[in-house]
C-alpha cells in the first residue's frame, strides 16, 4: 500500500505521559510538550519467578526498559525538557551513570537546545555512552566518580544559563511519579509492596508522591510500602553516612551520596517501609533468573530489587500473601558486557550437519 504524501505519520495508539495524565502534571497550555511517546510501559506478571521466591507472593514486573532512551528516566526527561524550553532555556546539563545522559541527550536533541554531560571516566556502560554521543550532546569524561560529577554540574548551572536536568530538578520528579499512576491503572490498586533499585534516590521519592498523589485524589484506597534496595558496595543510605569511593557492577546505582537522600528516607518512613542492601553476587543471581525464566532482559541494577525481594523472603519477611511489583528500571541492551560475561559462550561447528547433530545430541 503507498500512503498519500501529504498523510501526516501520527501515533493514534500511544500518547506521551504528560498528556496522559495531564492533570497530575504542572504544565499549561503554553507549556511546549517535548516527547518520544515514553511511558505506558508493560507490568508483567511474573508468576516462575515468584514461585521460585515465595508462594507468598504475586510479582509483576515494571519493564521501564521498554522507553524511548530504554530507561525510566525518559518519565522525568520529558517534563524537565518541556519546563526547559518553555523557560527559554538554550542548554541543558547533567552528571549521569549513563542513562541520565542518554535521555537528556534524545530529549534536547528533540528540543533543538545543547545538551552537555559529565560521566565518570570508565565506570559507564558502553550502551549508554552511545546513546549520549549520537543524539549529540557534549560528553566530558571527568576523573572521578559521580557524586563529584554532579557537584561540578550544580556548580556550572547555579553560576551559568544553564538547567540542572538531574533529579534535583523538580520537573524530574514529577514527571517519574507517573510510573506510579500506570501501576495503579494496570492493577485497579496499589500492590502491598513496591520494590526499586536505590542509587541516586529520585525514583523511590517519585514514585511515593505519584501513589499519595493518587490516594489523596480517590483513585486508590491505600498506599503500598516502599521497599528499596542499594548495592552492599554502594548503600549510604544503609550505613548512614556516604561512601567515598561507592564500587558494584550495578553501574546505575554506583553512587555514594544521593542527591535524594532525605526524600529516600522520607518515602520509607512514610509508607512503613524499608531500605536495605544486596551484593553484587545476588544482583546478578536476580537478572539472570529474570532472563531465564520470565524472557526479561535488564540492566544489572534493575534487578535489585528481585534480588532485594529474594534476600526478604528467605528470612521469612512476607509472612501474609502480598502482591510485589519491582520496577525494572533499565534495559538489558544498556550493558551488553555483563550479559556476555555471564552468559553461556557460543558454541562453533563445521558447516555440516554430522557436527550440528553432534552438539545437538541426536
Amino acid at each position: 500500500m503507498v500512503l498519500p504524501e501529504n498523510m501526516p505519520m501520527v501515533s493514534h495508539t500511544r500518547i506521551g505521559l504528560i498528556e496522559r495524565y495531564r492533570e497530575f502534571m504542572p504544565v499549561t497550555e503554553k507549556t511546549p510538550i517535548i516527547s518520544l511517546m515514553e511511558g505506558s510501559t508493560p507490568l508483567i506478571r511474573a508468576d516462575r519467578l515468584a514461585g521460585a521466591i515465595s508462594p507468598n507472593l504475586t510479582i509483576y514486573l515494571k519493564y521501564e526498559g521498554l522507553n524511548p532512551t530504554g530507561s525510566f528516566k525518559d518519565r522525568g526527561m520529558t517534563m524537565a525538557i518541556s519546563k526547559a524550553v518553555e523557560e527559554g532555556s538554550k542548554a541543558v546539563m547533567c552528571a549521569s551513570t549513563g542513562n541520565t545522559s542518554a535521555s537528556a541527550a534524545a530529549y534536547s536533541a528533540r528540543a533543538g537546545i545543547d545538551c552537555i554531560v559529565l560521566i565518570p571516566k570508565g565506570n559507564i556502560a558502553l550502551g549508554k555512552l552511545s546513546q549520549s554521543m549520537i543524539h549529540g550532546a557534549k560528553v566530558i569524561q571527568i576523573e572521578g566518580n559521580f557524586d563529584e560529577a554532579l557537584t561540578m554540574v550544580r556548580k556550572v548551572t547555579d553560576n551559568y544559563p544553564v538547567t540542572l536536568v538531574n533529579s534535583l530538578n523538580p520537573y524530574r520528579i514529577e514527571g517519574q511519579k507517573s510510573g506510579a499512576f500506570e501501576i495503579c491503572d494496570a492493577l485497579g490498586t496499589a500492590p502491598d509492596f513496591h520494590a526499586i533499585p536505590v542509587g541516586n534516590a529520585g525514583n523511590i521519592t517519585a514514585y511515593w508522591k505519584g501513589y499519595k498523589e493518587y490516594f489523596a485524589h480517590g483513585k486508590i484506597k491505600r498506599l503500598p510500602k516502599m521497599i528499596g534496595f542499594q548495592a552492599a558496595g554502594s548503600a549510604p543510605i544503609v550505613h548512614g553516612h556516604p561512601i567515598a569511593q561507592p564500587e558494584t557492577i550495578a553501574t546505575a546505582i554506583r553512587i555514594g551520596n544521593p542527591a535524594s537522600w532525605k526524600s529516600a528516607e522520607a518515602a520509607r518512613d512514610e509508607s512503613g517501609g524499608l531500605i536495605d542492601m544486596v551484593t553484587d553476587e545476588e544482583i546478578l543471581e536476580a537478572y539472570k533468573m529474570l532472563a531465564s525464566m520470565e524472557g526479561v532482559f535488564c540492566e544489572p541494577a534493575s534487578a535489585a530489587p528481585v534480588a532485594g525481594v529474594r534476600k526478604l523472603a528467605s528470612a521469612g519477611f512476607f509472612k501474609e500473601p502480598a502482591t510485589v511489583v519491582c520496577v525494572l528500571t533499565g534495559h538489558g541492551l544498556k550493558d551488553p558486557d555483563m550479559a556476555i560475561k555471564m552468559a553461556s559462550k557460543p558454541i562453533t561447528v563445521p558447516a555440516n550437519m554430522d557436527a550440528l547433530m553432534k552438539v545437538l545430541g541426536y
